[in-house]
């Protein structure tokens, strides 16, 4: 029953774990805006892609476990319906390592956390990891229409947001 093929393949995943974890975990994290949630978030996306591993193409694993991560987030966000943020958000980001602090400024991920949830959502897949509109369409089953109003009233919020903080 545990023959080579299971070992195999947890081997496969145990080294797609280690190369995608930094990753995943800043992308939940600007989703939710919590440390505690996003590695929740994170733990419950591998599970899932670990059960559909057989299945998932080893070129496509990313996307998947990603599209896995914002799928048990809407589901999570439908259950709850509100969000709690971290009061402090450098808390959270001295959590993550170095190039995920690189790639997600203090300042911008405070302004993306005000976002509207789906907006937030756009912004992140977009932006954060350069995601196609088709991909994010698929992924959030939306219209492309309806990924490019959120991106655009997105980045307007967050211009917006911005010019109130200097001006502050």
């Amino acid at each position: 029953m545990f023959g080579p093929k299971k070992a195999q393949r947890d081997e496969e995943f145990s080294q797609f774990v280690t190369d995608a974890q930094s990753s995943l975990s800043g992308t939940a994290w600007l989703l939710t805006g919590n440390r505690e949630q996003a590695d929740d978030l994170v733990q419950s996306a591998l599970v899932k892609t670990y059960v559909a591993w057989p299945k998932v193409r080893r070129a496509d694993a990313l996307a998947y476990a990603r599209r896995t991560l914002v799928n048990e987030n809407i589901d999570r966000w439908r259950s709850r319906r509100s969000e709690v943020l971290d009061d402090d958000p450098a808390s959270s980001l001295a959590a993550l390592d170095a190039h995920e602090r690189l790639a997600t400024h203090d300042e911008v991920a405070r302004l993306v956390r005000r976002l509207p949830e789906g907006q937030r959502r756009v912004i992140v897949l977009r932006y954060f990891c350069d995601m196609t509109e088709r991909e994010i369409a698929e992924s959030l089953n939306i219209s492309p229409g309806a990924v490019k109003s959120a991106a655009s009233r997105g980045l307007a919020t967050l211009r917006t947001l911005q010019a109130e903080g200097a001006l502050a």
